[in-house]
């Protein structure tokens, strides 16, 4: 089996805007559902949150959608318009192991937002999106297009045959 060319990142970023709206789309989903199975009271009145499960669930549901699609055809919904998949060095389907792998890498930048206690809200909410960027930098410049997680997971971005 050839493998498929590498995709050229802005393909790459194009789909990450999509991914974005699939990602508000699931958020607001299981939000509705967990409204629902609370009657409505994950926060109290000060707006701290009454179920330890509630931000969980939103990071699971959300992590399995990439690790499914991934593992499954190798593509997001954001992918899909874009014509590129992932898959493993030599152009295979990305297994379990590496799409894990590539997911928790990918995540990673999450963590910042617990910089909170320490400065502002909107500092809070920018520092993930700054480590993305981190993440997402080298695909510009690497010969092989690939992300941080790319390159952890030893996973790439290729286009689909036409």
């Amino acid at each position: 089996m050839t493998p498929t060319p590498i995709a050229p990142a802005w393909r790459r970023f194009a789909a990450i805007v999509y991914d974005v709206l699939a990602v508000i789309a699931i958020v607001m989903v299981v939000g509705l559902l967990a409204q629902m199975a609370t009657g409505g009271r994950l926060f109290d009145e000060h707006g701290r949150m009454l179920t330890w499960w509630y931000q969980p669930l939103q990071g699971v549901v959300v992590g399995a959608y990439f690790l499914l699609s991934w593992m499954r055809g190798g593509q997001t919904l954001g992918m899909r318009p874009w014509r590129i998949r992932v898959t493993d060095a030599e152009g295979a389907p990305v297994d379990w192991k590496r799409g894990l792998v590539r997911l928790v890498v990918a995540a990673l930048p999450l963590a910042l937002v617990l910089v909170y206690p320490l400065t502002s809200l909107k500092a809070a909410l920018w520092a993930p999106v700054i480590g993305w960027l981190v993440l997402l930098l080298p695909a510009w410049i690497d010969r092989r297009r690939r992300a941080i997680h790319d390159i952890v997971a030893g996973t790439e971005i290729r286009r689909l045959p036409t």
